[in-house]
């Protein structure tokens, strides 16, 4: 029998759960099994023994680790059966002496089994042992620790309940203490239903323990949601809080709990409640319904020999006994401070413009107006240029405009609507459009004003870290600077594109936000299923290719460690004169490199200038790259690929990554230029091995992209149509990518 049972409910928080899984298995402790709850179908995995539901993200993340560690054992429990049935499922499977809850987006600290160990051993067998917890915002703020107050007062060595009236079990969260299975078994215990699960479960059990002890130590370290805590969002759900205090008042009644402890019980139980029915944001409507049924519960449960706190706390109490709603809603008007709040305008150049701008955002919104951007105004490019193309088809309605740089106005096509960024209209139109698209962030002053719709397209498949995962890099925190400015700007996405699960999961990670992922595929590599060979060979002719060449696309990513464009070592030209006499070479820089127009000489064709990506991935019968996303939407193709990784380590110390790509790569990998040249000199580039890792990071990253996604976008975001109206994503086996040039050839 293990030491601990780990139960890990992982419903909605795929995207770190990865994270508290390994914090787990990294524990120097190891006797000990980890339970994830998915919502979703895990190979081999128990359950509540319900039909079997589609994998979720959280369920791959779970299988993959399970597949690693055999103390790692998936179970199933429906989403419909909330946090409580998640939890009650992995007890339910639990096998080790003692039971510890960890949300799917926290994590053990370093140690944390090892100390919980030694502590019981010094304290021998306990029903509940009590431990501290960090909480630690998400993006920016000093961690809290919030248990250690109410754990500071209990007796040193194990003790009865009634020697620590105070600690009641109902203000800490249950993931804040072990619980000895046994003890769990005997007394029946089950998480409740509802909302505020863990008030009534923390009360229950400390109602039923004969001795409990403390770790005055860290053991889980809490992410705080941006949002903060989803209990305390607004909506009906807060009458479940009711439901929990009179479960847990019952119960103790039912005990005859003496008044030293019911005294601090009721207290805190009514503390919450209290907070609750004098919070206005929380309760939009039923307050008088709430406060109504708390003040019956408050005089049934009220201990004998009860006194009312002192002060403005006293005054609630003696109003909530007397069921005075009216007088509670008088005095929580009179106790909260009025003002106006002016929001944060942006910052345009001049006095004129920003009253200009003040003006329009008074006018109503534009139902039939869109504003597109992309990469801060580089030109018509990307998924909003793919999307704003669809839109004039599906949606002729919708009035575009697409915002430029001043340099770019020429890089837009003829019959495209567009503004200058930061001209009067372009203020105008940012003020009255309905929909908002780019694929990256607008002005940080862009109100997101009630109706209108913000869609983040994204602009690659992360494989660095992004948004706040990037805090722990000096070097890419430095140049991000504030993330709470980033995370006001992600506050005001409605949707947020993916093209596979993955992204989903980081993006989740790197910019929490309450927005709607949608997983549609990325707009801009439908050409890649939809253009012909005729297009094939417009675009090499465009691009000066020889005919009967073969065309090598070189696209390495930027580095943050470097001041400039850099090969990395790799003379292009030493490197077509190895690989073969047919071999040339598009070279396309990153796009924070302006290398001006086309150029380039002899068998190295400078394609960086050329305004669309994926038609230089269209003309290319090869890539080469070194961490760029490039290689992902390339992956489409089902072309060649070859990681050029001449500087792996330093980029994933200093840059961060989500996966080693050393370990699944798309296709050989090359560390040095000779190896490089040589994949292509003895074919290997698209050898068999070559095409068996292509086929395998195909079914992981070309997840959604068949060639449809542009509609998705539209008919959902723009139409209005709902998802099961939109068309499916075509299987991956089913698509038929664009041919290359070489294939053509040999036909």
């Amino acid at each position: 029998m293990p030491r601990f049972s780990i139960i890990v409910p992982s419903h909605g928080v795929a995207g770190r759960l990865s994270l508290a899984l390994d914090s787990v298995l990294a524990q120097s402790f190891g006797d000990f099994e980890l339970i994830p709850v998915c919502d979703g179908d895990v190979p081999g995995a128990g359950g509540t023994g319900d039909a079997a539901e589609p994998g979720s993200p959280a369920a791959d993340v779970a299988a993959r680790h399970a597949e690693r560690d055999s103390r790692v054992a998936p179970v199933r429990s429906p989403a419909s059966d909330g946090l409580a049935g998640a939890r009650n499922a992995g007890m339910r499977a639990a096998t080790g002496a003692y039971l510890l809850f960890l949300d799917g987006d926290d994590v053990l600290v370093p140690g944390a089994l090892a100390r919980l160990d030694a502590r019981l051993a010094e304290t021998g067998e306990v029903d509940v042992l009590h431990f501290e917890h960090e909480r630690v915002p998400w993006w920016e703020g000093e961690p809290a620790n919030p248990a250690a107050p109410l754990l500071r007062g209990a007796p040193d060595g194990a003790f009865s309940p009634g020697r620590a009236p105070g600690l009641t079990g109902v203000q800490l969260p249950a993931w804040s203490a072990a619980y000895r299975r046994a003890f769990v078994t005997e007394r029946r215990l089950a998480f409740p239903d509802g909302r505020f699960t863990d008030v009534g479960w923390g009360g229950l059990a400390v109602l039923g323990a004969e001795r409990m002890a403390v770790l005055r130590s860290v053991v889980v370290r809490h992410l705080v949601r941006r949002q903060g805590s989803r209990l305390n969002l607004p909506g009906e759900h807060h009458a479940e809080l009711l439901d929990q205090v009179e479960l847990v008042l019952t119960r103790a009644a039912e005990q005859g709990l003496p008044p030293e402890r019911s005294g601090p019980l009721f207290e805190q139980l009514f503390a919450a409640v209290l907070k609750t029915a004098a919070h206005p944001r929380r309760l939009p409507a039923g307050r008088r319904a709430f406060f109504r049924r708390a003040s019956t519960l408050y005089r049934r449960h009220r201990p004998a020999g009860f006194r009312f706190p002192g002060g403005s706390l006293g005054v609630q109490h003696r109003l909530l006994a007397a069921g005075s709603y009216a007088a509670f809603h008088a005095l929580r008007g009179a106790n909260r401070s009025v003002s106006g709040v002016i929001g944060r305008l942006p910052r345009p150049r001049t006095l004129r413009t920003r009253l200009l701008y003040r003006v329009h955002l008074r006018r109503p919104l534009d139902p039939q107006l869109a504003v597109y951007c992309a990469y801060w105004g580089r030109g018509y490019v990307c998924n909003p240029a793919a999307i704003h193309a669809k839109a004039r088809e599906l949606a002729p309605h919708i009035r575009s405009v697409f915002l430029v740089e001043a340099g770019q106005a020429h890089a837009v096509p003829e019959g495209v609507d567009h503004a200058v960024i930061g001209s009067r209209r372009s203020w105008e139109v940012l003020a009255r459009a309905k929909y908002l698209v780019n694929n990256a962030n607008f002005a940080e002053g862009v109100v997101k004003r009630p109706g209108s719709v913000h869609l983040q397209t994204q602009h690659g498949t992360p494989l660095k870290t992004m948004g706040v995962d990037q805090a722990t890099y000096p070097v890419v925190a430095a140049a991000t600077g504030s993330f709470a400015k980033l995370l006001g700007r992600v506050d005001r996405w409605d949707f947020s594109l993916s093209a596979n699960r993955h992204s989903t999961q980081m993006w989740e990670r790197a910019f929490p936000g309450s927005y709607e992922h949608l997983e549609y595929g990325y707009p801009r590599n439908d050409v890649y299923y939809t253009a012909t060979a005729e297009d094939v060979a417009r675009v090499r002719e465009e691009l000066g290719v020889p005919e009967g060449s073969t065309a090598v696309l070189y696209a390495p990513t930027h580095r943050d460690y470097r001041t400039g464009f850099e090969t990395g070592g790799l003379d292009l030209e030493a490197f077509c004169e190895a690989a073969g006499e047919d071999v040339v070479v598009l070279l396309r820089a990153h796009y924070f490199y302006d290398r001006g127009g086309r150029g380039g000489g002899g068998r190295v064709i400078d394609v960086t200038a050329h305004r669309s990506s994926e038609d230089v991935c269209l003309a290319a019968d090869a890539l080469v790259t070194d961490y760029s996303s490039i290689m992902f939407d390339y992956a489409n193709l089902d072309r060649p690929i070859v990681v050029y990784a001449d500087d792996w380590d330093v980029y994933r110390e200093t840059r961060g990554v989500y996966f080693d790509l050393m370990v699944a790569p798309p296709g050989p990998v090359a560390r040095t230029p000779e190896e490089l040249a040589r994949v292509f000199r003895d074919g290997s580039y698209a050898g068999a091995e070559s095409a068996a890792r292509r086929a395998a990071f195909r079914e992981r990253f070309c997840e959604f992209d068949d060639g449809r996604a542009a509609e998705r976008v539209v008919r959902r975001v723009f139409l209005g149509e709902p998802p099961e109206a939109l068309p499916p994503v075509t299987p991956l086996a089913e698509r038929v990518p664009a041919p290359a040039a070489t294939t053509l050839a040999r036909s």
